[in-house]
């Protein structure tokens, strides 16, 4: 293969809500963290081990407003993306480092609102405006010229 790949794929839950900042021109950003577990059996004492690892999402511009507008801590969501490392140096000289994970497409799992009201909801998907849109699912065979 002479490619690469950088692809993320998480569910999870926000463990905050979601920071925007606006920049001149009308883009934004928004960051929020969210906590994926896992669980497991300890062989030794035989008891049930979770352990919680926490990434960092970045959303940008209409993305961002809307998980602005409908995410709140606890709600659980699908994200894929692409890892991205950043380093910086702080005010006090020391080198910093930060893991972030650029989401390019989104679904909403269970939000607040879908928990209030309807409990059959059908979750809510959200992709960057770069990525065509699926085929209408509601085409019926016939149409179909094969």
């Amino acid at each position: 293969m002479a490619g690469t790949v950088n692809k993320v794929i998480l569910i999870g839950h926000l463990g905050d809500e979601v920071k925007m900042h606006y920049f001149e021109g009308g883009n934004s950003i928004g960051r929020f963290p969210i906590a994926t577990n896992e669980t497991y059996t300890n062989k030794q004492t035989g008891e049930k081990v979770t352990t919680t690892e926490w990434h960092n999402i970045v959303v940008r511009n209409k993305l961002a407003e809307i998980c602005e507008k409908y995410l709140s801590k606890g709600d659980k969501v699908y994200v894929e993306g692409r890892i991205k490392s950043r380093q910086w140096e702080g005010e006090d000289g020391v080198k910093r480092y930060s893991t972030e994970i650029h989401v390019v497409d989104m679904t909403f799992l269970t939000t607040k609102n879908d928990l209030n009201a309807e409990p059959n909801k059908e979750s809510t998907k959200i992709s960057t405006p770069n990525k065509p849109e699926p085929l209408d699912s509601n085409i019926e065979d016939d149409d179909l010229p094969f």
